[in-house]
């Protein structure tokens, strides 16, 4: 794999690691920004489990296919981005495009791409 596509594996696993750290840390804040209005104990656990740990899973993910030269990790964290991405859509599609769902999606597609291309160059990507 090229530097630069490590570099860029690097790159969305600290974005995954940060988003997942605020989320977890400073769950309101995120939230506010993204219009969601926490109401409770309850929300606050909720966002800060399913949103932080999804973003926190992702990171490790990343971070142990590069440590491990090992693409499978890479494909799973696609993956991950990849639902979240497909959840966006339903969201669009049910609920109409706001310009900010279409660029989290563009973005989310990107480091799928991004993500799937870094594990086929990695060993482990194509198992005999």
């Amino acid at each position: 794999m090229t530097m630069l596509l490590k570099g860029l594996v690097a790159l969305i696993a600290l974005l995954l690691g940060v988003l997942g750290l605020r989320w977890v840390f400073a769950p309101v804040g995120a939230a506010a920004e993204l219009g969601i209005a926490l109401d409770g104990p309850l929300a606050l656990n909720t966002v800060r489990g399913d949103i932080g740990g999804l973003f926190i899973g992702g990171a490790i993910l990343c971070g142990i296919g590069l440590a491990r030269g090992d693409g499978r990790p890479l494909r799973a964290a696609a993956l991950l981005l990849a639902c979240v991405a497909v959840g966006r859509m339903i969201g669009v599609a049910s609920d109409g495009f706001v310009p900010q769902a279409g660029v989290a999606i563009a973005v989310e597609l990107a480091m799928v791409a991004l993500l799937l291309l870094a594990a086929r160059r990695l060993p482990g990507a194509n198992p005999g």
